[in-house]
């Protein structure tokens, strides 16, 4: 079966690996713990990953926080964990934001839950605010 959505290739290896730590591992440890079996898991797989990638977040031209995004794969894809009850929309929102303060289109959101579950997020550049020239904002009516 062939996937032919952005990255499909590399977000099915994620998930093969989350599932593999989930197994390993099972439900219970804190969301550090499975951050850290992630990145060994993605490494032996052979990804470049990013560990708590600092994130820059802007208002118009202005720095006004910071994030910290768990796991960067291959410079394409944000994986953010969770070790919670289940995934609750903050949790979704929380990386469409990320999605938005970067370049990158696509975050995995991975939940070490009593149960496994995860949700795939597309957040496509060219919808993106600061992608957008200012003299597109301009009132053009006449």
């Amino acid at each position: 079966m062939e996937n032919s959505y952005l990255h499909a290739e590399i977000t099915e290896k994620i998930l093969k690996a989350f599932y593999t730590v989930y197994n390993t591992l099972g439900y219970g440890f804190l969301e550090k713990v499975y951050e850290n079996a992630m990145m060994l898991e993605l490494q032996e797989m052979g990804f470049s990953c990013k560990q708590q990638q600092h994130i820059d977040v802007f208002y118009k031209t202005n720095k006004v926080g910071d994030y910290f995004a768990d796991i960067i794969v291959e410079d394409k894809i944000i994986v953010e964990l969770k070790a919670a009850e289940g995934i609750v929309e903050e949790h979704e929102y929380q990386l469409i934001n990320y999605l938005k303060a970067t370049e990158m289109e696509i975050g995995l959101l991975l939940n070490f839950g009593k149960k496994p579950q995860f949700r795939r997020k597309i957040f496509t550049n060219d919808r993106k605010r600061w992608n957008t020239d200012e003299a597109d904002t301009t009132d053009n009516r006449r």
